[in-house]
């Protein structure tokens, strides 16, 4: 059956009705703001445990770089689906194709700036972020590597609080959770290759965790007072940010360490993501 139009709110138009939340009354009638809320937080553990997850079994545990190339695929045809079906149709729905399209061209011109500036505070432009990460933990530069661990979790959490103010979005909280798992695996297994205790990659990683639920609580509660045309923006320059991230960094990733199941990997997540986004 073909997709069900969405309904355009245009330059200026009314905000579209909300989904009921997991604080929302029956009968039709909103949640207090606690309520939403408490949306946001449950919504931004879950996406974040993974960190914590991956990290502290990357700190024990070197898996095999087919398995994590695999994961990466995974998550990167997850991240895909949710980014076209809901992210950044939302956007044009709630400000238009011109405004949306603008805005994800920010995102990824802002992300690759960032990620230019990380990877020559290590010396070396051009390298996956495992190697920034690796090279970074070898020399103690905990900056450069913390923000490095959380470049790509900033945009996807930002994007997951935002949408939570039209809708919850269950196919985005699943694409990054998934994607979180293998991102922390692998930097965990680049951290204890540079000499970090166990103990201190489990912090990190648990200390950048409750970061992004911070980025998911931030956001949501940004979102809801301010017009349809700034959610458009702010959910367009988040998947612009998202979207670089796949093309720079995961999925070179997963093509390298992924072989020879990358592939079948990619449709997997694809096809799981847009089923839970309702096609």
């Amino acid at each position: 059956h073909p997709l069900p139009p969405r309904p355009l709110g245009g330059p200026g138009g009314e905000r579209r009705a909300r989904s009921p939340g997991l604080g929302d009354f029956p009968g039709g009638r909103t949640a207090p703001d606690g309520r939403r809320s408490l949306d946001a937080l449950v919504f931004g553990l879950i996406a974040s445990s993974s960190l914590a997850l991956g990290g502290t079994v990357g700190a024990y545990w070197r898996a095999p770089l087919w398995l994590r190339g695999t994961l990466l695929a995974f998550a990167a045809g997850a991240l895909i689906s949710a980014l076209s079906f809901e992210l950044f149709a939302e956007a044009v729905a709630e400000g238009g194709l011109v405004r949306s399209a603008v805005g994800l061209i920010v995102g990824a011109v802002l992300f690759w700036a960032i990620k230019v500036a990380i990877d020559a505070r290590v010396e070396h432009p051009g390298a996956s972020s495992m190697t920034v990460m690796r090279m970074a933990a070898e020399r103690g530069l905990g900056l450069a590597l913390l923000l490095g661990v959380i470049l790509d979790g900033i945009p996807e959490s930002a994007a997951l609080g935002v949408s939570l103010a039209e809708e919850q979005s269950i196919a985005l909280l699943v694409a990054i959770f998934v994607s979180n798992m293998p991102e922390a695996l692998a930097g965990s297994n680049e951290m204890r290759a540079g000499g970090w205790l166990p103990g201190r990659i489990v912090l990190t990683w648990s200390a950048v965790a409750v970061l992004l639920v911070a980025v998911v609580v931030a956001g949501n509660a940004w979102a809801e007072s301010i017009s349809p045309n700034l959610v458009s923006i702010l959910l367009s320059l988040a998947g612009g940010a998202v979207l670089a991230s796949l093309a720079g960094t995961v999925m070179p990733e997963a093509y390298e360490e992924g072989k020879p199941w990358n592939t079948l990997a990619t449709a997997a997540g694809f096809l799981l993501s847009f089923g839970l986004a309702g096609g």
